[in-house]
């Protein structure tokens, strides 16, 4: 079995294999290429995630830099995914990004863990598990989600979390590690900071996706 199909398996394995090494390099190509492009080159950034990324739906947008270990190989975007500045995909394997998420600035997804024993990490092994987020999902600055975790749909991760097991749909969740807080709610119809109120009707919003 080669590296890259134990790579593939969710098995230990080693990263700098040649042939994982020299696929690795060509997408840091394009990811390099895309950190390099100007602010109004918006349209050559488009051409470029389409060739970075896995799948890439409609009005998805990162914010250079971004870093990511294959260069979006890896990640599969919905549509209307936004990335703040220094967003990170560890994607050695697959990250599964819903529709309309957002990443505040310096989010760490990490889809890649190394084995505890000493012996094995001198020689760098390593191993990976997918990494799913659900859409709505909206992750604080500064969060880490961890490999093979899976967060649901419409929750909020607060800013610093490590996010180290599955977070619920239609929650708010912070903490190190990562806990749920309190469900999305009634409150949130009401309030958008703390005790400062809405100034107009939110359930026009509400209705609009409904249809």
């Amino acid at each position: 079995m080669t590296q890259k199909e134990r790579m593939n398996r969710g098995l230990v394995y080693d990263p700098t294999d040649g042939d994982i090494m020299r696929e690795q390099t060509d997408c840091l190509e394009l990811l390099y290429d895309y950190n390099a492009t100007r602010p109004h080159e918006f349209a050559r950034r488009q051409q470029l995630m389409k060739k970075m990324f896995a799948e890439v739906g409609e009005n998805c947008y990162f914010e250079p830099p971004l870093h990511s270990n294959f260069g979006g190989r890896h990640v599969h975007l919905g549509n209307n995914v936004y990335g703040n500045f220094g967003v990170t995909f560890v994607d050695d394997v697959e990250i599964y990004v819903g529709d309309c998420v957002m990443f505040a600035p310096n989010v760490v997804v990490a889809t890649a863990g190394h084995p505890i024993l000493p012996a094995l990490r001198r020689r760098a092994m390593q191993f990976n598990r997918p990494v799913t987020i659900g859409a709505n999902v909206w992750i604080g600055a500064n969060a880490v989600v961890l490999p093979g975790v899976t967060i649901g749909e419409n929750s909020v991760i607060g800013a610093g979390s490590v996010v180290t097991k599955d977070i619920p749909a239609n929650v708010v969740a912070v903490g190190n590690p990562c806990r749920v807080l309190r469900p999305i709610g009634e409150h949130d119809r009401e309030y958008f900071y703390k005790n400062e109120r809405y100034d107009f009707d939110v359930s026009q919003y509400e209705r609009e996706e409904e249809k």
